[in-house]
């Protein structure tokens, strides 16, 4: 399929966002990098009014739960896909699995040239492998999101492209400043997944990188299949079923009570989910966002918790670790993979790219789902 066969982009579902009118800033002195900048004048972006291009900020809770005011349709293109992966793997010069657990590399191929089946099989591909990336892509903003909305609705978020609010702009130096400030001790977010507030949570995610250091700034990524599968058996079983309380990043005012002060926005969703896709159970928490496990004390709560963290983020055969170079594309599965974006270089070079999240199902488990040794006839030990 050439560049211009792709399938014009019409959302799945209308957004409320952005909740207020659009506003164009910049943050401190910062200049665009050059290729960054070649990228967005090649797709036609208007850079004249500022760069990014940013949304007034969420005030109330009441404007983040009109992000998603009812049930979002879904269905998971990995459901309809070769279970071989033939036309994906067929027209690709290489496909490198870079650990036994979770991401695989694809050679060859340019994104915004895959068929349907093609985009299918990928789907299924990164519901398994938990990250896939694709390096040397020659892909505009609006590509990418024409790209990724195949595989789900297409999710606005924040800071983004200019005239093109479904692909929001990760920015190092534009985080530091408008944000806020990482330093050695304290990046950013440590290991998570994005917006687990969500009734429905993110799905598969699109990062494409046009700017990267010279070394250093790799992103890591850990299989929750694999953590799972790292409990016990017995200690599987007390987990199975629970539910815990998740939280926003921010914290927003009510509407209806101005007495509570900014509090962030909570929803429940089960610790153990399965991927529709797959049909595995999975570990789903993270550090930063899930609070506690409903139905134990704090203190259960907590030990529990920080087990499952530490299983987690510290079993270091159940991830992969990727070297950005420019151009290259990772698209990972929220569902089933924890993700952490090393601050090594500290912004003392920047790190430029575009990307895209969809919407998924809402988490849900199913004690009869296999785990992923299982189901691949693995020795469960």
């Amino acid at each position: 399929m050439s560049p211009s066969a792709i399938e014009p982009y019409e959302p799945a579902v209308t957004w409320a966002t952005p909740v207020k009118p659009i506003t164009e800033r910049r943050f401190g002195n910062f200049t665009i990098p050059d290729v960054a900048r070649q990228r967005m004048e090649k797709a036609g972006i208007d850079l004249s009014r500022g760069y990014p291009e940013y949304p007034s900020d969420l005030v109330y809770k009441q404007e983040v739960a009109a992000l998603q005011p009812g049930p979002v349709e879904f269905s998971d293109p990995g459901l309809r896909a070769d279970k071989e992966k033939k036309a994906l793997f067929g027209a690709a010069k290489e496909v490198r699995h870079l650990t036994f657990h979770c991401g695989t590399e694809i050679v060859g191929l340019q994104l915004k040239d895959l068929t349907t089946q093609q985009k299918d099989e990928l789907a299924l591909l990164v519901s398994e492998r938990g990250v896939v990336f694709f390096r040397d892509q020659d892909l505009s903003p609006q590509q990418q999101r024409d790209v990724t909305a195949h595989f789900g609705p297409v999710f606005p978020q924040n800071a983004h492209v200019p005239g093109v609010p479904e692909v929001s702009v990760i920015w190092s130096q534009y985080f530091a400043s408008a944000i806020r400030k990482p330093t050695f001790r304290t990046p950013f977010q440590g290991w998570h997944t994005d917006l687990v507030h969500l009734p429905q949570t993110f799905g598969i995610t699109h990062l494409h990188y046009d700017t990267v250091p010279p070394h250093g700034g790799d992103i890591l990524w850990a299989s929750g299949y694999a953590a799972y599968c790292k409990l016990s058996p017995d200690f599987r079983k007390f987990i199975d079923g629970k539910k815990a309380v998740m939280r926003s990043g921010d914290s927003y005012l009510d509407r209806d009570d101005a007495t509570t002060g900014r509090q962030p926005v909570e929803e429940i969703h089960p610790i153990v989910r399965v991927h529709p896709v797959t049909g595995w159970k999975c570990l789903f928490v993270n550090r930063p966002w899930t609070l506690r496990i409903i139905g134990l004390e704090k203190a259960e709560s907590d030990m529990v918790l920080q087990y499952l963290f530490n299983v987690y983020e510290n079993t270091i055969d159940i991830q992969c670790r990727w070297r950005w170079t420019p151009g290259t594309s990772a698209l990972w599965d929220n569902r089933c993979t924890l993700h952490n974006a090393s601050w090594d270089y500290e912004n003392r070079v920047t790190r430029h790219g575009t990307r895209v999240a969809t919407v998924a199902e809402k988490p849900y488990f199913d004690a009869n789902a296999p785990t992923m040794r299982e189901a691949l006839g693995l020795e469960d030990e």
